[in-house]
């Protein structure tokens, strides 16, 4: 046997050995100093993080604030229901998914299965009504409605009912006073997504798992202070979840009341006549179409001239927003929001647009003077202009000799500002334009404030459309496509060779696209609050207010005021001169003009009144009726889709607003007792310390009692063939 020399293998083996050394003590530092890390240097945090999973955190809603009218009226506050709640995480820990309980649920709550299922739902694309749209981490309502026996029962029986709670929670309620709606100023809540949990995480105003939020109109303009801060409680506990202590706690914070201009009591008159406007239209028949007005929707708006504050805004079709309270039901949703609603969520005060027919003429009017042309010189008014081979009429054809511009104003003539845009259009070259054209009438439509949004305090308003060469050029590039495909020059149908002529010259200003501009037709879009706005600022010398519905923000317990002071986004565009000459004329309009019959008896010495009438016609529709109308204190303006003449059928509804506003009678005598608003309001309304508000009652509107008929018909106005029905 051969020996192996020791010296052979020692150096490897001692280097190995030492290999394992230095791996065992680089380990064991590695160790010695992760300990350090975690229970020297950053004990003390990871002690606090270990002592808060040992915290349990109770949640103390905020009650959300009150929206008041101007006065102190609550049109939208809370109040106290028993409320049913289903947890949504605890009813998937069972093996059935909660339904056997559900099931349960529904018999003790008297609905039907199926409905308290859909409640618990969540929403998703494909989810149909009703669902659940807040996070599934937090209660989920099913009733507000439930009995003290049916709560009693929930919670005695508490065993038979895992993960369902019946508890009296504060709820939002929209009382509407006086039988004043309200809803699409108010808005509606819903509860918060997931989706803005995380994105509110970082900022001044989080939100709670267990939050409604405002989803339109004043809710969500206001949604961050109706909202209020949710109080938490911390408690320690055991391992067993008993109590040991209680940890720091933050107080709830009561949400914020919000002061609005709007007169609950003037809301409930515009609401009233806006829909009895409608109902008398459906009655009248339309000899262009052969069958009774439709009057399908409107939208009324009453604004202080000097302020911009607006006084009541109404739209119809309407809706009650209670229906949303506790989660809205199937039926009732889809009689909000389908194809057959009319859809009566929509603001069509904000966002109704239409052509404004001939209240527009203040705008071509300021547009001539500006332009050179002199507001008292005399203009043909024919009963017809010519363009080439097509014919504009004057409404029912009616011709009034040489006039001045305040007379075309009066008497509504179409022909004198046919003429004065063509001439305008001419000077700018016409179908070969100049490199920059003046554009007078265009120009002048942006400088009253259309095509773009007033800057009302409510979401989603629309901006309306001016259709001048931008707009005409851009129209053209989103359609020719389509056009030149089904475009014929020849052998087609009309509206093939109007699309044929569009693909060739669809972007150019046409001398047709002028003239119907000049009375507020074509292609021009208005929204009622945009021409309130403009009257308003007609009678208060030229300033154009951002319309308002917010009036103050006051705290929970009446100690902090933060006005919301009126602000203006410019003027007018005319002098001192031309205000008071169209003023004057808007004044005509109401004394003797197109709107004289609607106002027989109308105290104007005393109470000046100022008019002017708009008939809209609308492709495939109906005509529009317009009517915009203002005093020194107050500017309406209402509007009925499918409704007929300005006069004829906004009229009648406008004239009672403001009978109810100044107290007046059919007849034009005041009674400051009845008199709702006989000047704008000033002082806001007091909120006590405690909360309270000592706010008046409101009594439900009543309408007038009915004339005798043959006072009735003493009022009726002339014959239909007659001008003054414009």
């Amino acid at each position: 046997m051969t020996n192996i020399p020791e010296t052979g293998r020692t150096p490897r083996v001692q280097i190995r050995l030492i290999v394992i050394q230095i791996l065992v003590v680089s380990l064991l530092l590695t160790l010695g100093g992760r300990l350090w890390y975690l229970q020297v240097r950053n004990g003390d945090e990871y002690a606090e993080e270990a002592s808060g999973n040992h915290v349990q955190q109770v949640v103390q809603p905020a009650v959300r604030g009150s929206i008041l009218d101007a006065r102190g009226v609550p049109i939208a506050d809370n109040e106290t229901r028993l409320v049913v709640s289903a947890s949504r995480t605890d009813l998937m820990k069972m093996k059935d998914d909660g339904k056997a309980v559900l099931a349960k649920l529904a018999d003790v709550l008297d609905m039907k299965p199926e409905d308290v299922a859909g409640k618990v739902r969540l929403c998703d694309a494909k989810t149909p009504q009703p669902c659940w749209n807040g996070s599934p981490y937090q209660p989920i309502p099913i009733t507000d409605e439930a009995t003290p026996r049916q709560a009693l029962q929930i919670r005695e029986r508490s065993e038979d009912f895992p993960g369902i709670t019946a508890e009296p929670t504060a709820v939002r309620r929209y009382a509407a006073p006086g039988k004043s709606n309200t809803a699409q100023v108010l808005g509606y809540l819903s509860p918060v997504t997931d989706e803005e949990i995380n994105k509110a995480e970082n900022t001044d105003s989080p939100f709670l798992r267990s939050d409604m939020v405002g989803r339109s109109g004043l809710e969500r303009t206001y949604d961050k202070q109706l909202r209020g801060k949710a109080g938490v409680t911390r408690y320690e506990v055991d391992n067993l979840g008993r109590v040991i202590g209680k940890a720091k706690s933050d107080e709830a914070r009561s949400g914020a009341n919000v002061v609005t201009s709007i007169d609950a009591r003037v809301q409930a008159v515009s609401e009233y006549w806006l829909n009895d406007a409608m109902k008398q239209a459906r009655k009248e028949f339309d000899k262009n179409t052969g069958e009774n007005y439709k009057a399908d929707a409107g939208a009324v708006v009453v604004m202080e001239n000097k302020t911009g504050r607006v006084v009541s805004m109404a739209s119809n079709p309407t809706y009650d927003p209670n229906a949303w309270v506790g989660g809205i039901s199937g039926k009732d949703y889809a009689r909000l929001t389908g194809k057959t609603s009319n859809y009566p969520l929509l603001n069509r005060a904000i966002q109704g647009q239409a052509a404004p027919g001939s209240i527009f003429k203040v705008i071509p009017t300021t547009a001539a003077v500006n332009a050179g042309y002199d507001f008292n010189g005399r203009y043909p008014c024919p009963s017809s202009y010519s363009i080439g081979g097509q014919t504009f009429k004057n409404y029912e054809s009616k011709g009034h000799g040489s006039i001045t511009l305040g007379q075309a104003l009066e008497v509504s003539c179409d022909t004198v500002f046919y003429k004065l845009s063509h001439d305008q259009w001419r000077k700018d070259g016409g179908n070969k334009p100049a490199k920059h054209p003046k554009d007078w009438f265009y120009k002048t439509a942006h400088q009253f404030g259309l095509g773009k949004e007033t800057g009302i305090d409510l979401p989603n308003e629309v901006t309306g459309r001016v259709p001048d060469r931008q707009w005409k050029k851009d129209y053209w590039k989103a359609n020719k496509d389509a056009w030149c495909k089904q475009g014929k020059k020849s052998g087609g149908d009309y509206a093939e060779r109007i699309a044929y002529e569009n693909c060739l010259e669809g972007m150019k200003m046409r001398a047709g696209d002028s003239v119907n501009y000049s009375i507020g037709q074509g292609d021009t879009l208005v929204t009622p609050i945009q021409m309130a706005t403009i009257y308003s600022a007609i009678a208060n010398g030229g300033t154009l207010h951002d319309p308002t519905v917010g009036k103050a923000i006051i705290s929970a317990d009446g100690k902090q005021v933060e006005e919301i002071a009126p602000k203006s986004h410019g003027r007018l565009p005319f002098d001192a001169k031309l205000q008071k000459d169209i003023d004057g004329a808007l004044a005509d309009v109401a004394t003797r003009g197109t709107a004289a019959w609607r106002f027989q008896g109308w105290p104007q010495k005393k109470i000046p009144m100022h008019a002017k009438t708009g008939t809209a016609e609308v492709y495939g529709k109906q005509t529009t009726s317009w009517f915009a109308t203002y005093t020194k204190d107050y500017t309406i303006v209402m509007t009925i889709a499918q409704g007929g003449t300005g006069s004829g059928a906004s009229g009648p509804a406008v004239r009672k607003i403001y009978n109810a506003i100044y107290g007046l009678d059919d007849d034009g005598k005041q009674d400051l007792k009845k008199a709702l608003l006989p000047e704008p309001q000033k002082n806001l309304p007091k909120i006590e310390t405690d909360g309270s508000i000592d706010s008046p009652k409101i009594k439900p509107y009543k309408p007038e009692a009915p004339k005798p008929p043959a006072e009735e018909q003493q009022l009726a106005g002339p014959p239909a063939a007659d001008w003054r029905r414009d």
